[in-house]
């Protein structure tokens, strides 16, 4: 299989065309792409069929890459736009596979103390957490509040234990009804360092983008349904990454 070393199914079939010299849409991919304003563009993958997933190394299911440009420099109002887009976005993906009470854990993958990699630890601080006030203070909870837990294992140099495995124990216990992976995506265009997000309904294989693939995070190893979202924190250079 090519070694593509990006996590973005859209730059995987950019260059799986190049490479082979196909015009026209690849066997088993679907592509539709949508401007939002002349800042804003989003961008759907669809994997149909084994054909597609043998060419661009991808399970089947879904991509969407939301591109932000200069977000470094972004305006209140441009930040505004792109929050509202990627919710618009992964709502549907989550009616996918759950229904809108089913309880979620979200884990914050990477390494806290290498910069490149620690976008999942931290967007788990910003995140409303609200499974112990249900269980416990469900007084204070307004009626119909999903049941949101999270988590960041941390790193496989770290802990000495691989995060699948710490999943494992955590789905097995609280039993969401699905997971929502927050990380770090490497990417093979610096263009897209902070200005790229890509959600995913697929699944994660942490490191693979930069060559060092962990163990797989998915419906195949956890029964429950997995779905990433992830933002172009680093390059495809990054090896430190995980």
């Amino acid at each position: 299989m090519y070694n593509f070393r990006t996590d973005l199914a859209l730059e995987r079939r950019d260059l799986y065309k190049k490479a082979n010299n196909i015009e026209n849409e690849v066997d088993g991919i679907e592509t539709e792409e949508e401007e939002i304003n002349e800042k804003l563009k989003v961008s759907r993958v669809k994997v149909t069929n084994e054909a597609g997933e043998k060419a661009i190394g991808k399970p089947k299911g879904n991509y969407i890459t939301v591109d932000v440009k200069q977000l470094k420099i972004a305006t209140e109002e441009d930040i505004q736009k792109a929050a509202e887009t990627l919710s618009k976005e992964l709502v549907p993906i989550l009616d996918l596979h759950t229904d809108r009470q089913g309880p979620i854990l979200v884990v914050g993958l990477g390494n806290i103390y290498v910069t490149p990699d620690s976008l999942g630890p931290k967007v788990i601080n910003d995140i409303d957490i609200t499974r112990h006030l249900i269980n416990y203070l469900p007084q204070y909870v307004e009626e119909g509040t999903r049941e949101v837990s999270a988590i960041s294992p941390g790193v496989l140099g770290t802990t000495g234990i691989e995060t699948i495995e710490i999943l494992k124990g955590i789905v097995d216990n609280i039993k969401p009804k699905l997971l929502i992976v927050i990380d770090a995506l490497a990417s093979r265009s610096i263009e897209r360092i902070s200005s790229t997000i890509q959600i995913s309904d697929t699944g994660i294989v942490p490191g693979a983008g930069v060559g060092n693939a962990r163990k797989e995070i998915s419906k195949n190893t956890l029964n429950i349904p997995v779905v990433a979202i992830r933002h172009s924190y680093s390059c495809r250079n990054c090896s430190t990454c995980k």
